[in-house]
């Protein structure tokens, strides 16, 4: 009896332990309420783990969000995460924060979504090409604005 009573409360320790382990999250990695994953860096040079797992171009669009933070802001998504997942703009769709400090509050909603990552792409192509904010807001509006999702309740730059 005593044997089997040690043998159980054995078990019980490494199943409870078990679990313990698997329950406890990475101090930098979290859910947000709508499901997305979160993961803060340092600084922008240093890209989210959760991209290590995906495609050359969806880590692209992260790096373009990561150096087009001031311009993405400006341009809106047509994916309808402004209305899933509260989205301000394309950028949120990569970034959800950027912190006095530096760091960055990352997202994974652009891994999964074909329109962020085009978006975002876009606007780096014509953001090289010399466009202005203004001017790759409107070809985004023009290009998204039909047969895609609503449009981000995004401001529009001022030149």
């Amino acid at each position: 009896m005593k044997r089997a009573t040690i043998i159980l409360l054995g078990l019980g320790t490494l199943v409870l332990g078990g679990c313990a382990a698997k329950e406890q999250p990475h101090s930098n990695v979290h859910h947000a309420a709508n499901g997305d994953l979160r993961e803060l860096t340092s600084s922008s040079r240093t890209l989210p783990d959760f991209l290590n797992t995906q495609s050359s171009i969806v880590q692209v669009a992260y790096q373009a969000a990561a150096t087009l933070g001031d311009t993405l802001r400006w341009i809106p998504c047509y994916c309808g995460c402004g209305e899933s997942a509260g989205h301000q703009s394309n950028m949120n769709c990569f970034i959800h924060e950027i912190r006095e400090d530096g760091s960055i509050e990352w997202d994974d909603h652009g891994t999964r979504c074909n329109v962020c990552v085009e978006i975002a792409l876009t606007t780096a192509q014509l953001k090289e090409q010399g466009k202005s904010d203004l001017e790759i807001r409107q070809a985004i509006d023009g290009k998204y604005s039909k047969g895609y999702a609503k449009a981000t309740d995004t401001p529009m730059p001022q030149s």
